[in-house]
């Protein structure tokens, strides 16, 4: 049974950092591409950051790019998101997801922002940033 677990959300102020992780269990954890996504209250879910286990290549929404890392420990079939200089916009419940290699149902450059693109999903971890 595939399974993704996601832990490390919590209540930070703005400005500060935290560090989300992602266990998955029944895929061969190598093969998958693993996504960061978030939603808030009220919006559409956003893709966030995504890291190929296969290559090694990351994504960022630009939104994010330069305050948040993604990274991947094939020993322990973890994907970790570190998120720092947080804002109060970057509330929301943040979401793990996979896919597996196979064919893009819409192969364009934002691929990895598309949640249609991924097959398995966590079940979220809520961050909350004080201004």
């Amino acid at each position: 049974e595939v399974q993704l677990v996601e832990s490390g959300g919590g209540l930070v102020q703005a400005g500060g950092s935290l560090r989300l992780s992602c266990a998955a269990s029944g895929f061969t954890f190598g093969d998958y591409e693993i996504g960061w996504f978030r939603q808030a209250p009220g919006k559409e879910r956003e893709g966030v950051s995504c890291i190929n286990n296969r290559e090694g290549s990351t994504y960022y929404a630009d939104s994010v790019k330069g305050r948040f890392t993604i990274s991947s420990d094939s020993a322990k079939n973890t994907v970790y998101l570190q998120m720092d200089s947080l804002k109060p916009e970057d509330a929301a419940v943040y979401y793990c997801a996979a896919r597996s290699s196979g064919l893009l149902l819409d192969p364009g450059p934002e691929w990895w922002r598309l949640p249609y693109e991924y097959d398995y999903w966590g079940q979220g971890t809520q961050v909350t940033v004080s201004s």
